[in-house]
């Protein structure tokens, strides 16, 4: 990945929504954004977080850029609720 964050945040990128429930029940497009991520890559000061990780970060907390045609998501270590 061509980024590099800087001091206690994260590069992300989100998982794709799922398509159905568990029960088989087709979502559509009014399906719910997930505030679930997969950790790219991490910055200087990051302790708690490594690449790799699968994480729960607060709903507004992540800035959306775009890099080399990919959806990529910076969140402050702050802002990450939870690793799952």
């Amino acid at each position: 990945m061509a980024i590099k964050p800087l001091k206690d945040r994260v590069a992300a990128h989100r998982e794709e929504a799922a398509e159905a429930t568990k029960s088989g029940i087709l979502l559509g497009e009014a399906r719910e954004t997930p505030n679930s991520a997969v950790v790219d890559v991490v910055g200087s000061e990051v302790k708690n977080v490594k690449k790799g990780d699968k994480i729960l970060f607060k709903e507004y907390a992540a800035t959306e850029v775009r890099v080399a045609d990919k959806d990529v998501l910076i969140i402050s270590e702050e802002d990450i609720l939870a690793i799952l």
